[in-house]
């Protein structure tokens, strides 16, 4: 891959990359590292890429393999992320967005896998469903299934909190 290509590859995915990352991670500051390490190790190891599946897929694949490395790695560490308030945001607004994240986090929290996570690279990731079969090693019917019926669990116990 020339540095052209991986420019052109960059500027065309990395948006995408990075909004997958941030549902992971919650932090932008971890999911720009992430993004730019996810990029990195693509440019290094651009041979492994046997062009199977979208290069989105194959760099959100990464990005999500280096987020279980440093989670695990913060575990053993102790180490907590931090979460940056938006100056922006008014006291008032702020207070409300909180509660209602919260609350759909709670209910995100509670959904089992692959629920949540196919629901997470969906909405929060914006993925096709194409791209999320092809990032669990199933077709794009599972995905699509999968995705309605975390649907229907969110609802559910939207309603009970």
């Amino acid at each position: 891959m020339t540095q052209e290509q991986y420019t052109r590859l960059y500027e065309a995915c990395y948006m995408r990359v990075f909004s997958y990352v941030m549902t992971l991670a919650g932090d932008r500051s971890l999911a720009e590292e992430l993004t730019q390490e996810t990029f990195y190790r693509a440019f290094a190891r651009q041979k492994d890429f046997r062009g199977q599946s979208d290069e989105v897929t194959w760099l959100c694949a990464i990005a999500k393999n280096l987020f279980a490395d440093e989670m695990r790695k913060r575990s053993r560490h102790g180490e907590i992320p931090e979460d940056l308030p938006d100056q922006a945001k008014s006291v008032a607004k702020t207070v409300e967005d909180k509660d209602s994240s919260f609350r759909i986090h709670l209910a995100l929290h509670g959904l089992e896998e692959p629920h949540r996570e196919v629901f997470e690279l969906r909405v929060f990731g914006e993925l096709s469903f194409r791209d999320i079969g092809t990032i669990f090693g199933k077709t794009e019917n599972w995905a699509r299934v999968t995705y309605h019926r975390a649907r229907i669990k969110l609802q559910e116990r939207m309603g009970e909190i």
